[in-house]
């Protein structure tokens, strides 16, 4: 299908964004996994806390992230601790245990399809990578065997933004020194990585399952958009070459 904002132009790009969770690998299969563990500990335990503050944690970041709160890394706790009942202490240390650190194994067997190859076609076309993630993205790119320019996340003291709060961009724009028309980013979320985009005038690509009237989706990462930048890099055909051939 085509872009419903026209092709993209790979070669006038100097920067490509990518949300990391549900972007870059396939957060439902990764939440089963979680899920997994979570029955377990329950039929070994009886206890039901983690998964009631799990839940809990996510739906007040989402809150969090739609009021533009910008004191969230001490609300998402607190929050989530008020309607469990615990300590704010304890709502930190399951997320640390069953968001941050135990999804690690499980992350690269959860990459989606053909995403490193788009890694390393954006290497060969000199167009920089980086990652805006509303959580720690470090450990999570290095366990999907993915290297990016930059990295950053909401947590950041100088970012301190859940999107789509375009705060996380314009620290990526201030330190390239490149232009919003030159950023492309690519998320899973309309209302999140799109939205973010949106604010400063940044062209999104959203992963999709169904095509938008207004914003631009895909499906796969070997969908038209994307062929120039799987094209082959042998004898006279450049990247540079393939990207001018671009379809849409």
């Amino acid at each position: 299908m085509p872009l419903v904002n026209g092709p993209l132009e790979w070669r006038a790009l100097r920067l490509v964004v990518f949300d990391l969770d549900g972007t870059l690998y396939d957060q439902r299969r990764l939440r089963l996994h979680m899920m997994g563990g979570l029955v377990g500990a329950w039929l070994r335990t009886g206890d039901l806390t983690p998964l009631r503050a799990l839940r809990e944690f996510r739906k007040g970041r989402e809150e969090l992230g739609d009021a533009g709160a910008d004191d969230f890394l001490s609300q998402q706790y607190s929050l989530a601790a008020e309607r469990c009942g615990l300590e704010a202490a304890e709502v930190e240390r399951l997320v640390n245990d069953w968001i941050e650190r135990r999804p690690l194994p499980y992350l690269r067997r959860c990459r989606w399809p053909g995403v490193d190859l788009i890694f390393a076609g954006l290497r060969r076309a000199r167009i920089t990578t980086a990652v805006f993630s509303d959580y720690p993205a470090r450990d999570k790119l290095d366990a999907l065997g993915l290297e990016a320019d930059l990295i950053v996340s909401a947590c950041d003291p100088d970012v301190l933004r859940l999107k789509p709060h375009p705060r996380g961009l314009e620290k990526l724009l201030e330190q390239t020194g490149i232009r919003a028309d030159q950023c492309l980013m690519i998320g899973d979320r309309i209302d999140r990585d799109a939205l973010a985009a949106s604010r400063l005038g940044i062209r999104a690509l959203i992963k999709s399952r169904r095509p938008h009237p207004t914003v631009d989706t895909f499906r796969t990462y070997t969908d038209g958009p994307f062929r120039p930048l799987l094209a082959p890099h042998e004898g006279s055909l450049s990247v540079r070459g393939a990207l001018r051939q671009n379809v849409s």
